[in-house]
């Protein structure tokens, strides 16, 4: 159940819309506002997680769910070298044009496609791999939504009191690797395990 935790923590706290969104709002010191963002983008997890959670089973069958781990593994390799590559550019962002609100984040996060990657392998290959059913896919569901408030949070938070580490690319590199890295070990678990 750990690989649950780690894969979630891999895609989910590595930079991405969401996470950037609120990075530049503690930036501009949107406190309050960037909080309730927050808590946006984790109830609209907290949505998808359910509503895939529940029909997770239905959409995959159980003959299928070892080949859709090692795809799922190679795909979230992909994603660990992409990461990796990626580069962070210091953006001059509009305070005005950027104001964050609990309805952009419950919008954004409903429509971000790293939702899915973050949500289809755990409650499609996970969840049945570690017999997660019933009221515990919404036990989960709402643990890792609460995850998910918390990755924008952290970069809330990284804008707020470390504005200058916050927008080092030097730093952000560094945060692409640790999190590129935790991603190949949950591809690895996901192809040796599956």
């Amino acid at each position: 159940m750990l690989a649950i935790i780690i894969y979630a923590f891999g895609v989910m706290y590595s930079p991405g819309p969401a996470n950037m969104l609120a990075l530049f709002a503690g930036v501009n010191g949107q406190g309050w506002r960037g909080f309730l963002y927050c808590v946006g983008v984790g109830l609209a997890m907290l949505i998808l997680f359910l509503l895939i959670g529940y029909l997770g089973a239905d959409i995959i069958p159980q003959e299928y769910q070892s080949i859709i781990a090692i795809l799922g593994g190679i795909y979230i390799a992909y994603l660990g070298i992409k990461i990796l590559q990626a580069s962070f550019h210091q953006k001059v962002i509009n305070k005005q044009d950027k104001t964050v609100s609990f309805k952009m984040g419950l919008t954004l996060q409903l429509c971000n496609p790293k939702s899915l990657v973050a949500i289809v392998p755990i409650v499609t290959v996970q969840f049945p791999r570690f017999h997660i059913e019933g009221e515990q896919i919404a036990l989960w569901s709402l643990g890792l939504a609460v995850m998910a408030c918390g990755a924008p949070s952290s970069y809330l938070l990284a804008g707020s009191f470390l504005k200058k580490a916050a927008m080092s690319p030097k730093v952000m590199a560094w945060v692409n690797c640790v999190m590129a890295f935790l991603l190949f070990y949950v591809a690895y678990r996901f192809i040796v395990n599956p």
